[in-house]
């Protein structure tokens, strides 16, 4: 308990990874027939262990997607942990599902969704996008006409990495749709795909609002007509970029989102929850019961319930409350300062966007559309790149990776944290001078 609080107290430090062999040099066997008892095991962990992950709340972690968990959504990660809840049903967890369930009701109200939407807090978008594209075959499945069994899937390349893991493990055909001057998904370049494969052969359309590499959205409103002109899904992935629709300056980015059949964004992402914790939400949950709902006797009493079991809405059966912590953060801290906290982060992106134009040694890529923003060392090589990279990591003074796009090498930050500031920005692109 003291460390944990003394954890969210203090700065958070960078640290540093260390080789398999440096760690056996460092802390050896930690598992052992008479064991070390808890406050020695403790030290262990807080002296030798915990140095080497890095911190992904630190204000200069600015590479993938960070992670900047609120204080109170830590401290209610400890209370989740330790009431032993099971949040997959009703019947055993009524009041955990009850109060997740209205913090999906806000996600679902931001992107315009009915009052009939729900879902469920899933391990992350990998498991959340998978769940929403199984309840979308199941649906096209249902109603195909006789003969014709859809198994495609259509989204761009800038579509996550999951959107094309899934359709593996579904055994499912991805079929890519050729992004517009603005690297974006458009109604017209999926309308002429559709129609060379045969609309009919499709189950779902992934549309992604925030691409993790740019935080590109695409076009929402051209994307959701054509799926409702010939009868597709209409999946949208927010797992990192559907955050912004709490933030009025950017929500006309969104426009069309209000139609989708399904969505994901990850609290953990970028709405300041801890790992792991990804929105699922369902236009029609009904149809996403009739597919995930697992049938066995001992489950009768579940199964046949009128309750809400959040089990019946994604992959897997056993749960965490895993939407509590972002729960208790958004019940703590309010609406009001969410939506400040990710106009704050918005405006530090745009201020590391016009410090990026201004520099003559650096070199913007693309506009951003939110909160990442990717940019070139004139010059430099990428093992350039590589070595200003891990030079700073080595200093424990910064965490940027380089990124890559048509084969070039390139700098990305990825801004979520609102503890990061202008300063942080200028101190680090001062360093590639």
């Amino acid at each position: 308990m003291s460390y944990a609080e003394n954890r969210v107290r203090v700065a958070p430090p960078l640290d540093q990874p260390m080789s398999e062999a440096e760690l056996d040099a460092r802390v050896g066997q930690t598992i052992t027939a008479e064991g070390f008892g808890g406050v020695a095991t403790m030290r262990l962990f807080a002296d030798r262990l915990a140095p080497t992950c890095l911190s992904t709340d630190h204000p200069r972690y600015l590479s993938f997607i960070p992670c900047a968990p609120s204080d109170a959504a830590v401290m209610f990660d400890l209370v989740v942990g330790a009431s032993s809840i099971y949040g997959g049903s009703w019947l055993e967890g009524a009041g955990a599902v009850y109060a997740e369930n209205q913090a999906l009701r806000w996600v679902a109200d931001l992107a315009g969704m009915p009052p009939e939407a729900g879902g469920v807090f899933t391990p992350g978008g990998t498991i959340g996008n998978l769940s929403a594209l199984v309840a979308a075959r199941h649906t096209a499945r249902r109603t195909a006409a006789v003969g014709v069994r859809p198994n495609r899937v259509a989204a761009t390349a800038g579509a996550h990495s999951s959107i094309v893991s899934a359709c593996d493990v579904m055994d499912a055909e991805f079929v890519g749709v050729p992004a517009d001057e603005q690297w974006r998904l458009t109604g017209p370049n999926l309308r002429a795909v559709l129609e060379e494969h045969g609309p009919e052969t499709f189950f779902a359309v992934v549309a992604t609002c925030g691409t993790t590499n740019f935080g590109i959205i695409d076009d929402l409103a051209s994307v959701a007509e054509v799926c409702r002109e010939y009868g597709i899904w209409f999946h949208v992935d927010g797992a990192y970029g559907g955050a912004g629709l709490a933030a009025p300056s950017v929500r006309d980015l969104y426009t069309g989102i209000e139609h989708c059949d399904s969505f994901i964004v990850d609290p953990h992402k970028w709405l300041f929850a801890p790992f792991d914790c990804c929105a699922l939400l369902y236009r029609e949950p009904a149809e996403a019961r009739a597919a995930h709902t697992q049938k066995a006797g001992y489950l009768d009493v579940l199964t046949e319930a009128p309750e809400w079991n959040p089990t019946d809405y994604s992959v897997g059966l056993t749960r965490r409350a895993r939407g509590l912590p972002f729960w208790f953060s958004l019940a703590v801290n309010g609406t009001d300062a969410y939506e400040a906290a990710i106009e704050h982060t918005l405006d530090v992106a745009r201020f590391a966007e016009e410090e990026v134009r201004r520099r003559p040694y650096l070199e913007l890529v693309r506009g951003r559309d939110l909160s990442v923003v990717v940019f070139r060392r004139l010059g430099w090589s990428p093992a350039d790149y590589t070595a200003w990279s891990d030079r700073m990591l080595a200093e424990e003074f910064a965490f940027v990776v380089p990124t890559t796009h048509e084969g070039e090498t390139l700098a990305r930050f990825a801004v979520v944290n609102p503890e990061t500031s202008e300063a942080d920005i200028i101190a680090i692109l001062d360093t590639m001078a």
